[in-house]
């Protein structure tokens, strides 16, 4: 299931992030996005979803969302 599927208010763990983009996965760890990692999808907006992780929320687009494996 990838993070655009979740529910919302409920926490998962990040399984993988399914992308071959490099500066793409810095970018996500920065944010503290990666395997292993508690995620819980706050709402879903009509382009994405806004996130929360570890203490801070961000925007995601649906792209963006669909390489999040949970």
């Amino acid at each position: 299931m990838t993070l655009k599927d979740a529910l919302e208010g409920k926490e998962y763990v990040i399984e993988q992030i399914e992308t071959d983009d490099e500066e793409l996965n810095a970018f996500l760890f920065s944010l503290g996005c990666y395997a292993g990692e508690p995620i819980t999808v706050v709402s879903h907006l009509k382009g994405g979803c806004i996130v929360s992780i570890k203490d801070g929320r961000y925007n995601i687009d649906y792209q963006l969302a669909e390489a999040i494996v949970i």
